[in-house]
């Protein structure tokens, strides 16, 4: 069998004259090759055995000159030697796996990772041409063709194509990071669009500007669209909208929505409210008849309750009187409650939070969750995007983790054999997934999704975060992700982030985030038997992302004034035509 790669001693680069835990350094005999290879070009060392290549990654390349004797002393030993001035050229690289031209009975193989380190004096060859041809395809074919996800082209040779592994990618998280403008959606939808090809994908996009609803459009579309309902939306019958009705909220997403815990009388609204909603689910499981419920269900149970009921029982509270010892006198929770009841009632009343205060009336029944569940975690529509863009920013953090929490929660309890892997993707993470200075609303989604990222493996739920400022993220949920796919990063924050998330030998790779063009990243993790730099396919379908051009639209193209006009009436209605 003849192997993939072969090299000829002729044409080595150089040999190695320094090896550490962390690279080697290779000083270059062929001064003319070296000016033709860049750092993030692939090179093969020597190994232990002839049949066996370290494969590294070029990270460093540096020319000096340098100092030689002639001759060690003079021949009176009183005058100084003389020498002659050389020219170095040394390279680091970093080791990255092991090629073996004969793996036991079969043939060519390569795996992450060194076996040993290479002696002094191993010759070293760049893999460039032809050997990179066969690498790459080397690797592609250790993929099992049911596993391959097609991403695009490796940057180091256009013609190779770069086969990311499906599953590896999907069931330990990842994260998609990249500036604004570097392709960060572009590369969501060409995944979504090699997702679509599979029998049964399973996958809902958290989507927070609308971007991605040209991909649910057309005779073939690559996703089905639901909308959270928006304020004009309220007397639409469009099977497409969602509605989240308040009993879906467990206590402490009541209580991050409606409390203001810099008030003395908190504690009190808390305790009133946990109260309240206990008995209006027990009273609703009493007419439903479902007494198996009703004897186990506790306050954050997702039971349909009487929203009226609720500020009743809270305005009693607030207004009671108890007897006292020769009269009536106020009840403990006495005027305690007053702004707590204004701001439900004001929540209430505003047609922007409609999709949680003024559902339908359908989804005030038992079974209407088993309806959300079969449209969000069904296979039948596949690939599903979410359209959050008319949910109000300040409620915008609980409404997302309410989601994601209950659809998590209803995989954490189904049978391991009704368990169909789900994977959520959420584009624009750092708006509810924060770093630092979250409040209550904030901290409700953080934990939700926190709690995805550490234990969702085990029950088929998995994260795909897509961000343009890693440094706001969550490091809890980035710290998890076993996949990195960086496009360009400019800010030295968030390249700092990306760093750190880095194995220590890679870290190298993210000096070159900010010089990466348009669609190319690197690709870091499982999924990538070798950390590259690939350039992504352009989607079929391009998602509502494009960055308007100034310039040419200032010469070309007048300022719509109807549209404007629209646009108007749009933000009175508060719901887009």
């Amino acid at each position: 069998m003849t192997p993939a790669l072969t090299f000829d001693k002729a044409d080595a680069l150089g040999r190695v004259f320094r090896v550490d835990t962390a690279s080697v350094w290779v000083e270059a005999s062929d001064h003319d090759r070296v000016t033709r290879v860049s750092v993030g070009s692939l090179v093969a060392i020597q190994g232990a055995v002839a049949s066996e290549y370290l494969v590294g990654l070029l990270d460093r390349v540096t020319r000096d000159l340098q100092d030689d004797l002639l001759f060690d002393e003079t021949s009176d030993g009183n005058e100084a030697s003389p020498s002659t001035t050389r020219q170095r050229d040394l390279v680091r690289v970093v080791l990255l796996g092991t090629y073996r031209q004969v793996s036991g009975l079969s043939g060519d193989s390569f795996k992450r990772g060194a076996d040993s380190y290479p002696v002094v004096d191993s010759g070293c060859w760049v893999i460039e041409g032809p050997d990179l041809q066969a690498l790459m395809n080397l690797l592609t074919s250790q993929v099992e063709p049911e596993r391959q996800l097609r991403l695009g082209t490796f940057v180091a040779d256009g013609s190779a194509t770069a086969i990311a592994d499906g599953d590896r990618l999907f069931q330990r998280h990842a994260a998609l990071l990249g500036s604004t403008g570097s392709g960060k959606s572009w590369s969501v939808a060409v995944v979504l669009e090699r997702a679509k090809r599979l029998a049964h994908p399973n996958l809902v996009v958290f989507d927070m500007h609308g971007e991605y609803e040209p991909l649910t459009d057309g005779p073939d579309p690559v996703a089905k669209y639901l909308k959270v309902a928006g304020p004009g939306d309220a007397a639409s019958d469009d099977d497409r909208l969602l509605f989240l009705p308040w009993w879906l909220l467990n206590q402490e997403e009541m209580q991050a929505l409606l409390l203001d815990r810099t008030e003395e009388n908190a504690p009190n609204q808390a305790a009133r409210l946990s109260h309240h909603v206990r008995r209006l689910k027990a009273e609703s499981l009493s007419v439903v008849g479902d007494p198996e419920l009703l004897a186990s269900f506790t306050v954050d149970s997702p039971v349909p309750f009487d929203l009226g009921g609720l500020v009743a029982g809270l305005v009693a509270d607030d207004e009671g009187m108890v007897p006292g010892k020769s009269t009536l006198v106020k009840g403990p929770f006495n005027g305690r409650l007053t702004r707590f009841i204004s701001r439900l009632e004001s929540r209430i009343e505003d047609r922007r939070y409609g999709f949680m205060f003024a559902p339908p009336a359908s989804a005030m029944a038992l079974d209407w969750l088993d309806d959300l569940a079969k449209v969000l975690l069904g296979t039948s529509p596949g690939i599903k995007v979410v359209d959050f863009s008319e949910v109000p920013s300040d409620v915008l953090p609980v409404v997302v983790g309410v989601l994601a929490r209950i659809l998590y929660d209803i995989h954490f309890w189904a049978p391991e054999s009704a368990r169909t892997p789900v994977t959520f993707v959420c584009d624009e993470a750092h708006l509810y997934l924060p770093a630092r200075d979250h409040g209550a609303g904030e901290q409700r989604a953080l934990d939700a999704f926190e709690r995805i990222a550490k234990e969702g493996r085990k029950y088929g739920v998995s994260l795909l975060v897509v961000s343009q400022r890693p440094s706001d993220v969550s490091r809890t949920v980035l710290s998890q992700c076993n996949n990195f796919v960086v496009l360009r990063l400019t800010n030295d924050q968030d390249q700092r982030v990306v760093q750190q998330l880095l194995p220590d030998n890679m870290g190298g790779l993210a000096a070159a985030l900010p010089l990466l063009d348009v669609g190319e990243a690197l690709i870091l993790g499982d999924a990538m038997v070798l950390p590259t730099r690939i350039k992504f396919d352009t989607p079929a379908t391009k998602p509502n992302s494009a960055t308007k051009r100034f310039w040419t639209d200032w010469n070309e193209t007048p300022a719509d004034e109807a549209g404007i006009v629209s646009a108007v009436r749009a933000m009175r209605l508060q719901s887009r035509p």
